[in-house]
């Protein structure tokens, strides 16, 4: 699986840790309480983060404790992340908001059916272009016995391909779904305007300027080593780890929809900058690109039972959910990522400029209910 990593850089002057609040203590109580292996979480507020925390185990029935600098999974968090590098690509002049498939892929991905081919990037970004969710066929895409054949970029056109004439659930624009084949799609046309693989440009044109020095791709840890905190899963009734190779992560071909990972410290430094409305650097895209970002574009509904990593209610915007919490004066900027081993939330308070991110290396109801609870905690405390 692809993996970039990035030498350690100098700690950002604008989100100095020296003076942080521990969080280990109240951390400790909450993953006892809730079964999980690890957790993590840090608030950054202004120009500083003044909580941080990590406490637990890196697997289940190993010695190796987690730090602050442990790499975590991010899942569906990663949405955002895609959706930044099609603002720089925007604000380069390569693709618009309103760009479809088929302006985009259309020669790449000839017999496309008309409907597909007039989802604009704005839409799968959204998740509002009709393109179904993940069916048993499509997982069939994802895990292809004959993907290892292909890099990344050739791979997600050869899924477009074979999707072409049937992707979509309900006509572009009337109803919410979320898709990651949505995000592989958007991915695609990424890669097409920008004429690179994805995955060099979440490193080269994200994590480098933003200084992310553990932010990588596919499973947190070293293959061999138990360097950082890795996902659990259950086989056979237990709670085994899942440290590396495929079964560690999702399918590499949907990364645009879920790959990434980063310490709780740079994950917070990624809330700050958003909740800066980007005005404390890097000026990864303009400030009015980033406010298309964040502008909600339709409804989700109601989604009781949603799984891992999807949102339940609320607002979407471009990789964003928007939700009026009871515990919020407005909208805070909100996601969840789970591979289904590992989960991650976020909270952006742009009003307040204050961003909460808490994450843990197994999945389930449990860890749900523990990082909103921790998550609201956190914010009702700093915010």
């Amino acid at each position: 699986m692809p993996r970039f990593f990035l030498p350690r850089p100098s700690p950002l002057p604008a989100l100095a840790q020296e003076q942080s609040a521990s969080l280990n203590e109240p951390l400790e109580k909450i993953r006892v309480d809730s079964g999980l292996p690890a957790l993590a979480a840090a608030v950054a507020k202004q120009e500083e983060i003044v909580a941080v925390g990590a406490v637990g185990a890196r697997a289940i029935g190993s010695n190796e404790k987690v730090t602050v600098n442990d790499r975590f999974h991010l899942g569906s968090d990663t949405k955002a992340l895609t959706a930044t590098l099609a603002g720089m690509l925007v604000d380069d002049g390569k693709l618009r908001w309103t760009s479809t498939i088929g302006d985009v892929l259309g020669a790449d991905v000839p017999g496309m059916s008309r409907r597909l081919a007039a989802v604009t990037l704005e839409q799968l970004l959204s998740h509002s272009g009709g393109i179904s969710p993940d069916t048993q066929e499509i997982g069939r895409l994802y895990y292809g016995s004959d993907n290892f054949q292909y890099n990344m970029d050739a791979l997600r056109l050869r899924i477009i391909r074979a999707v072409k004439a049937h992707a979509l659930r309900t006509p572009p624009g009337l109803a919410f779904h979320y898709a990651n084949l949505g995000y592989l799609i958007a991915g695609a046309m990424i890669e097409k305007a920008a004429e690179a693989p994805w995955e060099a440009l979440i490193a080269n044109r994200l994590y480098a300027p933003m200084k992310l020095a553990t932010a990588g791709l596919g499973p947190q840890a070293t293959t061999g080593k138990l360097d950082a905190a890795v996902g659990h899963n259950l086989v056979n009734g237990k709670i085994t780890p899942m440290p590396w190779g495929p079964a560690a992560d999702v399918p590499p071909a949907i990364g645009p929809a879920g790959s990434a990972h980063m310490s709780v410290l740079d994950f917070a430094r990624w809330a700050s900058w958003n909740a800066s409305n980007g005005k404390r650097g890097p000026a990864l895209v303009k400030p009015e690109t980033l406010a298309e970002i964040h502008r909600p574009r339709i409804s989700t509904g109601k989604l009781p039972n949603a799984r891992p990593g999807t949102p339940q209610e609320g607002e979407y915007a471009l990789g964003w959910g928007l939700i009026k919490f009871d515990w919020t004066e407005k909208p805070v900027l909100t996601h969840n990522g789970s591979n289904t081993m590992n989960l991650a939330k976020i909270l952006v308070d742009k009003h307040k400029d204050v961003g909460v991110t808490v994450m843990t290396n197994i999945a389930g109801k449990q860890a749900e209910e523990a990082l909103l609870s921790l998550q609201e905690t956190l914010y009702r405390k700093y915010a």
